[in-house]
């Protein structure tokens, strides 16, 4: 079937102890550009999270006319929980991200509170980010809570996500604009 020219013949051991090392070396300079990428992949990731945790939080409000505040490390580090303001001790409660205490999702009845609390979201990739609390007003705009207490924001707020010595900000604003840098 097959035939062999005369003087035909393939390659060498040079030649291809040659291309084996320079595919070699290409594969070691990408290692590194590879895992760079990787990286920041995942902070980019973490960011997303928190930033479309605040957007919809925002919306939440809006759309229920109710407060809705945005707790980060709550129940722990590295998690992150939307939980209905309930103008009540439960605001403040050691438990309120706890989904034993305040189930997501809610009872459904309308007459008893909290509706809309939402899951408690991990925040992906081992990206740690700052204890802040945000509450979310029905008209849009955006307060401070410290120690449990709504206030207006003199200037604007920065979240920082970091993982691996790199990091991201989520700027939020008293107007309510939220966004990612």
């Amino acid at each position: 079937m097959f035939s062999v020219r005369a003087g035909a013949r393939g390659f060498s051991l040079t030649e291809l102890l040659l291309i084996v090392a320079v595919a070699g070396t290409i594969m070691a300079i990408s290692i590194p550009i590879m895992n760079d990428l990787s990286a920041s992949v995942k902070l980019n990731e973490a960011a997303r999270l928190i930033e479309r945790e605040f957007q919809d939080a925002r919306l939440q409000a809006v759309k229920t006319n109710r407060p809705v505040r945005v707790r980060t490390n709550c129940p722990a580090v590295g998690y992150v929980r939307t939980v209905e303001v309930l103008g009540t001790a439960a605001d403040t409660a050691a438990n309120r991200c706890l989904n034993t205490a305040y189930p997501f999702p809610a009872d459904d009845n309308l007459m008893t509170r909290p509706n809309y609390d939402g899951p408690v979201r991990t925040i992906p990739n081992a990206a740690a980010v700052n204890t802040v609390t945000f509450e979310f007003r029905p008209d849009g705009t955006t307060m401070n809570v410290v120690s449990g207490v709504a206030q207006l924001m003199a200037a604007e707020q920065t979240v920082t996500i970091t993982r691996q010595n790199r990091s991201r900000t989520v700027r939020v604003n008293a107007a309510g604009k939220i966004q990612l840098q």
